[in-house]
């Protein structure tokens, strides 16, 4: 059985910035012109080869049920909502945490899990590169590095995989020699799913005030390095405002 994971329990500041109260809404529910254009229904369609999608909400949790309720029979019979009752005072990783826990307290026959953030838009290719790879796999875009906003993959000189993150937007430091660095992108898969159990519990244990890259991590270090595939993003995009999906809104359009 395979399974997906995407996130959508954030609340959203940055894209309702300066929006008035009453035109609020959550992120991936955000459309213009047609319906189906929202950041949540090309993700779904995309994680339909998937048996089991658990979507992870909590921001506007109303809005999602009312969303979830008007999908087409064959996204909505293989969703499921999983709320965060954190999602306000605990960050991105928390919802990965419930995510992992309810799909595999629910279902015992799991062979691999994708996990995708739910702010993303990435090629349908590349994310179906993802899809067939017979390994874990680790994605990067092909944007350039800017400390301030992404999250760096490496390999150091061991060839282990290292994540490195400056969670307050400033300089980034990497205090050891690494042989090739890259722009991380936001989808995973896990393929050991017992690994991926127990990064998921030491996470809850250790450091659940972490983002989702707590998690990550806590998979990666327990791996080997030959394990993974390294898929790039042909065109990967993080949605974080209106101006962003405007420009996410064009690629659609331009792709139908």
């Amino acid at each position: 059985m395979k399974a997906a994971i995407i996130t959508i329990a954030g609340i959203s500041s940055r894209f309702n910035e300066g929006i008035p109260a009453n035109e609020q809404c959550q992120k991936a529910l955000y459309y213009q012109g047609n319906k189906d254009n929202t950041l949540l229904f090309h993700l779904l369609n995309k994680c339909l080869f998937a048996d089991r999608i658990m979507l992870v909400c909590g921001n506007r949790f109303n809005e999602v049920k009312d969303y979830y309720a008007l999908l087409p029979k064959n996204v909505k019979e293989k969703t499921e909502l999983v709320y965060n009752e954190h999602y306000e005072d605990l960050s991105s990783g928390y919802s990965l945490y419930v995510g992992i826990k309810a799909l595999f307290e629910k279902y015992k026959d799991i062979e691999e899990v994708l996990f995708v953030e739910g702010d993303l838009d990435v090629d349908d290719a590349s994310f179906q590169k993802v899809v067939d790879s017979s390994k874990d796999v680790l994605t990067y875009s092909f944007e350039p590095i800017y400390a301030n906003k992404a999250v760096v993959l490496y390999s150091n000189a061991e060839n282990r995989y290292k994540y490195a993150f400056n969670s307050s937007h400033g300089l980034l430091q990497i205090e050891e020699p690494f042989s090739v660095i890259l722009n991380s992108g936001q989808i995973w898969k896990f393929k050991n799913t017992e690994r991926l159990k127990a990064a998921n519990e030491k996470f809850y244990n250790e450091n659940k005030e972490d983002s989702n890259l707590g998690i990550i991590r806590n998979y990666v270090d327990a791996s080997d390095s030959r394990e993974f595939d390294l898929v790039g993003l042909l065109r990967w995009m993080n949605c974080n405002t209106r101006d962003d999906y405007q420009k996410i809104l064009g690629y659609w359009e331009e792709n139908v």
